[in-house]
């Protein structure tokens, strides 16, 4: 009985490193698949690491020699767009972009990423809608388990972002249609259209507000202009580029004394911008002083000197150390000032 015992444990052992064996050589090629897989992995790992530290040439050899390995690692592929992007080699991005798209087609920011720089960089807006419209149309399963998993509100700002980008896209497009203003209108009322799906989602984005009323000045909407730069200025209101836009809509318009209140309003904020460029205080100082011999000219000059002689009083503003700092109060009423868009009743009767 115990010999047959040892033969049989034998027999087992021979059949299963035959089986073993013969399971290696047909199937060498899958065994090897792995293996290089797991390597890659690692690899990917290393880039991983040197990425978060900021080692970007470290990274690219990492992920370079990971993807020899591993091909469809769609986030190494990702993650080296983002370093060639902080290279400026745009190209060498948009195809890392496109190559994790090709493995991983939801991919969202990769495809987010890819229009970005191809609109903004590489003047593919074709391209760059493409990308926008995949986003949108794209069916990612939702999930919602209360207090534990909840992705739906991300999916929803991305499509909201999509939408954007596709308007910041068609309006490029428009401006790149020189000599064609048919064309030029009918790519920014596209953009027009995109911005309005946009604004449905991210209610409270200054961007979409300002550039949807900057492609209606284009097209030569003043009304939609004007009511959307004042709920752009609404949104933030120590933004100085909506106030400049609505004055130049407003001098267009011919309303002189409340150009110049916008533009006052969009020089104090330029200057105070500790990122401000001088260039463009300059330019609205010179269009404030234009705007303004417009007034002296029209016999209106009282309404300049009714404002610098209405400047808030002494009493909302303190002294520390022999500087004037302004109060609480004051604090709110500069803020409700900037904040208010005193022509939003003339456009909504416009």
């Amino acid at each position: 009985m115990r010999i047959l015992k040892k033969l049989f444990t034998k027999t087992f052992l021979i059949i299963f490193v035959l089986i073993c064996f013969l399971g290696v050589f047909f199937y060498w090629g899958w065994f090897e698949k792995q293996y290089d897989k797991v390597l890659g992995m690692y690899y990917v790992y290393k880039g991983d690491k040197a990425y978060q530290k900021a080692k970007l040439q470290d990274a690219i050899n990492y992920y370079n020699r990971g993807l020899k390995l591993y091909p469809g690692h769609y986030g190494a592929r990702f993650n080296l767009g983002n370093i060639y992007v902080v290279y400026e080699d745009y190209y060498a991005a948009a195809d890392a972009y496109q190559k994790a798209i090709d493995y991983n087609k939801k991919f969202t920011l990769a495809r987010m990423n890819l229009g970005v720089i191809s609109t903004e960089k590489l003047g593919d807006f074709d391209g760059a809608i493409e990308q926008y419209k995949a986003i949108i149309n794209s069916k990612s399963f939702l999930w919602f388990i209360p207090f534990v998993f909840n992705n739906i509100k991300s999916e929803r700002i991305n499509r909201g972002l999509a939408y954007y980008n596709m308007g910041v896209a068609y309006r490029q497009k428009a401006l790149y249609q020189e000599g064609f203003q048919d064309r030029s209108n009918m790519y920014l009322l596209e953009a027009i259209k995109a911005y309005k799906n946009a604004a449905r989602i991210l209610k409270k984005d200054y961007d979409t507000r300002y550039n949807m009323a900057l492609a209606y000045h284009l097209v030569g909407d003043y009304q939609n202009a004007g009511l959307n730069y004042c709920k752009a200025i609404d949104l933030k209101p120590m933004n100085y580029e909506a106030h400049y836009n609505l004055a130049v809509l407003l001098r267009h318009l011919r309303m002189y004394k409340e150009a110049y209140h916008e533009l006052e309003k969009a020089t104090v904020l330029v200057n105070n911008d500790s990122g401000g460029n001088s260039n463009t205080s300059t330019y609205i100082f010179d269009v404030l002083n234009e705007v303004s011999r417009i007034l002296v000219v029209n016999d209106q000059y009282k309404y300049i000197t009714e404002k610098i002689d209405d400047e808030t009083s002494s009493n909302e503003v303190t002294y520390v150390k022999g500087k004037i700092v302004p109060t609480d109060a004051l604090d709110r009423a500069m803020l409700k000032n900037f904040k208010t868009c005193e022509t939003k009743d003339f456009f909504e009767n416009y």
